[in-house]
């Protein structure tokens, strides 16, 4: 600490530094009064952070230490600029009753600790987006070479568990998208020399927290099992010893023990389609490539969802697409049927809309966070489960009718908070007045006696008003003096000899009387019993329900389902999307194919020029595109790895039509980025995302190149785009579907030498000096890379633009023939 010192401390601060020094890596936010305060280190933090004034606090015969602090109400304020900066916030409270202290410091302790991966409060959260906290963990000996990873989302008990080979671990933490990564201290470098990018929080735990044994009895202990067989993880060695390090993390972070984590899913990456981090940014799945969040985006074309937890559920499949065929079969199976009906689309969305987000209350139930408000929240929500499951009751769809079956009305839980809370109950379990009449015969009979106190001083005040002759006769209340009778001076000559004056102001004097002190007595103590039966009652109702946490899941599970299938297919009628086929082969054939965000970007009056792409590893394995900057070749290349994703997710598609042989990845190397903190070029970065797909492609892979080459001089461009292409086409453990995009059009003479390589150019069309881009995908190759008169469409000086073309043609008379120089290269051979 900047000014601690050990000795002279008061008992206040002393009582501090020992919190401060169980929690060292967090902000300790300390209760005081009605005010959370920081010291030293901490509070010059969050000053600077928040912009609050920085004072100190006398800390007895050691010095002074820096304080800052806010008024608690604006907790929820104040946290997620604190937490969103990276910082973890412990948060200490009184546990005991100041009136019980008996003259010595109240007992205070850290009762959360909030993270960025970890939290359970709403100001935090993104409604449509799920927030993980991940562990990782690294084998070693025979199994040096896995790695492995678990997440949670604590707001909503989501938890699985993955092992992988070390090299695909950045792409499993970017499928996973944590806000937060712990790790063992002995491993943080590692982490920390991840290459690829990362939005994430790094926190290092105890190497202790990383063993198997620990583990592995932290998992059966939260779970109740002998092991975990029953999940179906338990040859995961390394990727339990990861779950049971996030899993403690959770737990000791929320102070709870996390009944809502009901199950351990195994996340096998063989059920998902692989997408790296360079394919989410380029094809922009959720966030765009600026930077914009999800304006832009895959997402934000697609997101009709009409509840929150859909919304999380869309982004998940998103970044998830299936390979499971009969699965991706079985959700377009849904989304067609809803498609089909467009009367029973609506109706279901609009019961959906009336859900509150039972995925995450059920959470706030379990670990005793839900208020009265989250409890009715949950009636309301449950009670239009009975109107879904009327409107599935007549659907053929195997899918659908699955979840109508699976759907639970949880007609007790319904009436349980119904007889139990008003309708609209207080935010806060201490507000009073929750409870419904007739739900507890104590209750009851406390509120009538509090209520004809109550009545009984209304009438006294009426009647020694008349009794005195005071017509401005008041009774009153505060907490000090309890009630009294308030008279003005200009009557206090008229006040009977039994009023006891208690108080003096500045116009009148106030009284007591025994009897006002007996029945305020009554009414006190009756309202104090009521506060505490009330809040009883509510905890009472709160653990019973917190029982079943499992159901509630259940329901929010496919609640979400069906959201997400009724706005695929509600985005499917909106924009005339049709379902793909789907198969087991390695054909890719799209009829009248269009980007789903550009064509939605168009200006009014502007109509999208589809296009087709045919990918056929036997014959039309590599289509080289050639054609202008600006001409769509770019679009081409996107719009096909959009709509393979979206037939993968199980979506309707973009397109006329579309035939689409599963994928295992999709790698796409579009763009021109540097990495200048890493010492990177542009280039080298073009070159490291290359050599990754070729590197880790398989033949069920599809890959999308856009301009590669281009980094460089001309003529090493070239060469590298020339030898990938034949790389790709000849090496017997590829043969990949790719679409390579380039202004090379000397590329186009690839095609006479090998068979499985295609020539297609953007159609454009000159017209008195001008270029027209057509955007149409036609067969055969570009004779020109139109760079010049894309130029002069720039605004470049006509004496560039003259030079320019002189220097062209002397470049082309003087041109190389790459296939010669193979020929003779073999030759020398």
């Amino acid at each position: 600490m900047a000014n601690a010192q050990t000795k002279g401390r008061t008992p206040l601060m002393r009582q501090y530094y020992a919190l401060k020094e169980r929690h060292p890596q967090a902000i300790l936010l300390y209760r005081m009064g009605d005010f959370y305060e920081a010291f030293d280190d901490d509070a010059e933090t969050i000053s600077d952070l928040l912009g609050i004034t920085l004072t100190t606090r006398n800390n007895g015969q050691a010095e002074e230490v820096p304080m800052a602090g806010f008024p608690h109400h604006a907790l929820e304020k104040h946290l997620p600029k604190l937490v969103e900066s990276g910082l973890r916030m412990a948060i200490c409270e009184q546990v005991e009753d100041a009136d019980e202290a008996s003259g010595k410091v109240v007992e205070r302790d850290v009762v959360e600790i909030v993270t960025p991966g970890a939290s359970m409060h709403e100001q935090l959260l993104s409604p449509k987006q799920a927030n993980y906290v991940a562990a990782v963990h690294w084998g070693s000996g025979h199994d040096k070479d896995t790695v492995g990873l678990a997440y949670i989302d604590v707001s909503t008990g989501e938890f699985a568990v993955a092992e992988a080979e070390r090299q695909a671990l950045p792409e499993l933490l970017q499928t996973v998208s944590p806000s937060e990564v712990i790790i063992d201290k002995a491993n943080q470098q590692k982490l920390q020399q991840l290459p690829g990018e990362h939005d994430f929080t790094t926190t290092t735990q105890e190497d202790w927290a990383f063993t198997y044994d620990f583990a592995y009895e932290t998992l059966t202990r939260h779970f109740e099992t002998h092991s975990m067989k029953g999940f179906g993880v338990d040859d995961m060695e390394i990727g339990l010893v990861a779950a049971g390090a996030a899993l403690h993390y959770a737990g000791e972070t929320q102070k709870s023990t996390l009944p809502h984590i009901q199950r351990l899913q195994r996340h096998e990456r063989s059920t998902y389609m692989t997408l790296d981090p360079q394919t989410k940014r380029n094809l922009e799945l959720v966030t765009t490539i600026r930077g914009r969040g999800q304006d832009g985006s895959l997402v934000e074309i697609l997101d009709e969802t009409a509840t929150a937890m859909g919304g999380r559920l869309l982004r998940n499949w998103l970044v998830r697409p299936l390979r499971k065929v009969n699965r991706i079969r079985a959700r377009l199976d849904a989304v067609e049927a809803l498609h089909a009906d467009r009367d029973l689309r609506e109706d279901l969305r609009e019961v959906l809309g009336g859900m509150g987000d039972l995925e995450r209350l059920a959470a706030k139930v379990a670990t005793e966070r839900a208020t009265p408000r989250d409890l009715v929240a949950i009636k309301n929500t449950l009670k239009q489960i009975p109107a879904l499951k009327e409107l599935l009751s007549g659907n053929e769809s195997d899918k659908l009718q699955m979840l109508n079956e699976r759907l639970s009305s949880c007609d007790r839980v319904v009436q349980r908070i119904e007889e139990a809370l008003v309708d609209e109950p207080p935010a806060n379990i201490g507000d009073g007045g929750l409870i419904r009449n007739g739900y507890s015969d104590d209750l009851d009979e406390l509120r009538e006696i509090a209520q004809d106190g109550k009545e009984w001083i209304t009438e006294t005040e009426q009647e020694e008003a008349e009794r005195t002759g005071i017509p401005s006769l008041k009774v009153g209340f505060n907490k000090v003096f309890g009630y009294y009778l308030e008279v003005t001076n200009t009557h206090k000559d008229k006040v009977p000899d039994e009023y006891i004056r208690k108080q003096t102001l500045k116009n009148s004097e106030r009284y007591i009387t025994p009897e006002l002190k007996e029945v305020e007595e009554k009414i006190l103590n009756a309202e104090e019993r009521m506060e505490s039966l009330e809040y009883e009652l509510f905890q009472e109702l709160r653990m019973a329900l917190a029982e079943e946490t499992g159901e509630l899941q259940e329901n929010a599970h496919l609640a979400a389902m069906l959201d997400v299938f009724a706005a695929l297919a509600e985005v499917a009628d909106r924009r005339d999307y049709t379902r793909p086929d789907v198969h087991e082969g390695r054909e890719l054939a799209i009829e009248d194919g269009r980007h789903p965000v550009v064509e939605q970007s168009l200006a009014a009056g502007d109509s999208f020029i589809p296009n087709d792409v045919t990918l056929d590893p036997e014959s039309e394995q590599v289509l080289i595109i050639t054609g202008p900057n600006m001409a769509g070749k770019s679009v081409v290349l996107r719009q096909t790895g959009l709509i393979v994703l979206l037939a993968q997710i199980g979506a309707f598609v973009p397109a006329g039509s579309a035939r689409v042989g599963v994928v295992d990845r999709i790698f796409t190397r579009v763009g021109a980025s540097d990495n200048l903190a890493a010492g990177e070029s542009t280039f080298l970065v073009e070159m490291n995302e290359t050599a990754n797909i070729l590197n880790n492609a398989t033949p069920d892979s599809l890959i999308l190149l856009d301009e590669v080459g281009r980094g460089t001089s001309t003529f090493d461009g070239l060469s590298i785009a020339w030898a990938l292409v034949e790389f790709l086409h000849e090496h017997s453990r590829l043969m990949a579907r790719t679409l390579f995009a380039t202004h090379y059009h000397e590329l186009n003479a690839l095609s006479d030498r090998f068979e499985r390589i295609k020539n297609y150019r953007i159609q454009v069309q000159k017209h008195e000096g001008e270029i027209i881009f057509l955007r149409k995908l036609i067969p055969g190759g570009a004779d020109h890379s139109y760079g010049i008169e894309v130029a002069r469409m720039a605004g470049l000086p006509e004496p560039v633009i003259g030079r320019a073309r002189e220097v062209l043609s002397y470049l082309e008379s003087h041109q190389l023939d790459p296939m010669e120089a193979g020929d003779d290269e073999a030759a020398d051979d």
